[in-house]
């Protein structure tokens, strides 16, 4: 049995918080740069030059890339084999988010209740947290700050089976153009396919896990995501809205099985902002 601190996960966290705020991923920095290359439009060549500034600026001055630092979203596999030492692992997660926020000077986005008081927090706590356990001895914790722009242009459809792929495609496509702008495009498109209804939605957001532009390991799959970033790139919607060829920067699909009668699809979308940051402990 592998025991972790409490506060070794505390001070794990709040170091994730700044990172993924203030140093975007080399991944989305490739896909971006790749993307000038491939964008027609003047205008779009130089927001996706000012948005590689930003990057380097953010990274060069620990300051956060983006004035909406998110909602903490984390991915936690527990190996079976972990037990925590002086306390539980969402309290942990959710002091090292107090910390980090405050001691990163991030902006606190997250409201108490969502319907009728409407208070703020005032630490960005709570986080969401999604928990796996896993086999062996790691604490693996991933952490994807998801900002408001790109977070409320989420959409979910209880598609039929007889709708099959044009209908999946229909769907993400026209998801995408009607966000326009909104997300802060380019984007990166995150589709879960399956389960049931909450299980399509955690697919699509857990889908932003990977590696921009890395494709689907099943041939089918890269083959779809590659077909609707093609056709998502042919909207006109461009950067930030404004008009060009390169509306998305990658399609990630995730999928699971589902019942006979069902074809749920989610899609969940980064903006061009695609923070994350992972420790193993």
């Amino acid at each position: 049995m592998k025991e972790i601190d409490f506060y070794k996960i505390v001070d794990t966290i709040e170091g994730l918080c700044i990172k993924a705020a203030c140093d975007l991923p080399e991944d989305v920095e490739r896909i971006i740069n790749k993307a000038i290359k491939q964008e027609e439009s003047d205008f779009g060549k130089y927001i996706l030059g000012q948005i590689l500034d930003n990057t380097a600026y953010s990274r060069r001055e620990n300051i956060a890339m983006c004035q909406d630092t998110g909602i903490a979203v984390f991915f936690v596999e527990i190996g079976q084999d972990v037990h925590i030492r002086g306390g539980g692992l969402s309290d942990a997660i959710n002091e090292g988010v107090r910390r980090g926020y405050q001691k990163g000077y991030l902006r606190k986005s997250v409201t108490a209740d969502p319907v009728f008081q409407r208070k703020n927090t005032g630490d960005n706590t709570p986080a969401v947290i999604h928990t796996e356990i896993v086999s062996g001895d790691m604490l693996k914790i991933r952490l994807l700050p998801k900002g408001g722009g790109s977070e409320n242009m989420g959409a979910l459809k209880m598609l039929k089976p007889s709708d099959g792929i044009e209908g999946i495609k229909d769907f993400v496509i026209s998801s995408v153009v009607e966000a326009g702008g909104n997300p802060c495009p380019p984007v990166i498109v995150g589709i879960g396919i399956g389960g049931t209804m909450d299980m399509a939605a955690l697919l699509a957001k857990k889908s932003l896990c990977r590696k921009a532009g890395v494709p689907h390991h099943d041939a089918q799959y890269a083959k779809l995501e590659k077909e609707l970033l093609k056709e998502i790139n042919r909207s006109g919607v461009g950067p930030q809205g404004l008009g060009g060829r390169v509306t998305a920067l990658a399609v990630h699909i995730e999928h699971f099985p589902t019942h006979i009668t069902a074809l749920p699809v989610a899609v969940n979308l980064n903006c061009h902002a695609a923070r994350q940051a992972v420790a193993n402990l």
